[in-house]
């Protein structure tokens, strides 16, 4: 056994989709979330864990680089794509992580087609751009509950508070 083995795997989109296709013959629920992961801390590790709990696998959909600093401003990212990937891999909870350019998963979720596609409860489900495709496809939205005091802004935000800003 060798340290990659404890990893889980960084694929592209159309080996994502082969690894869904044999996790269903397989039997196994597959579950999907989606996030920047920014500074990877313990809110987001136990979001995980939850997303993993409601089935068999877990596909992590991953902002690029481009796509963090869309939405979150152009300090961030704060760590680069292989970095926040390679983080998400060492998680027990994350099976494959798989990457994508876009603001918002719809594309991604339409070629993985999730039977469960979790976020947290800090959304509301009818307010989720995603939340038609996933139920075109016959899956279920789950919220998890969401824990305040655990965010990576408010964690950018401490480190300031104690080294400074320049």
């Amino acid at each position: 056994m060798t340290a990659e083995d404890f990893f889980g795997r960084l694929l592209d989109v159309e080996a994502a989709v082969k690894w869904r296709e044999e996790q269903r013959a397989s039997g196994r629920c597959v579950v999907f979330t989606n996030g920047c992961f920014d500074v990877l801390h313990a809110g987001h590790v136990e979001f995980l864990a939850w997303a993993r709990s409601q089935g068999d696998v877990l596909i992590v959909g991953l902002n690029d680089d481009d796509s963090v600093t869309r939405l979150k401003g152009p300090r961030r990212p704060i760590l680069e794509f292989a970095q926040r990937a390679r983080l998400l891999q060492a998680l027990r909870s994350v099976d494959v992580v798989v990457g994508f350019a876009e603001r918002t998963p719809e594309a991604l979720i339409d070629r993985i087609r999730p039977d469960v596609h979790t976020k947290s409860s800090q959304y509301r489900e009818d307010e989720l751009p995603e939340r038609n495709v996933v139920l075109e496809h016959g899956g279920v939205v789950r919220l998890a509950p969401h824990k305040a005091g655990s965010s990576t802004t408010e964690t950018i935000a401490r480190i300031l508070a104690r080294y400074g800003s320049s």
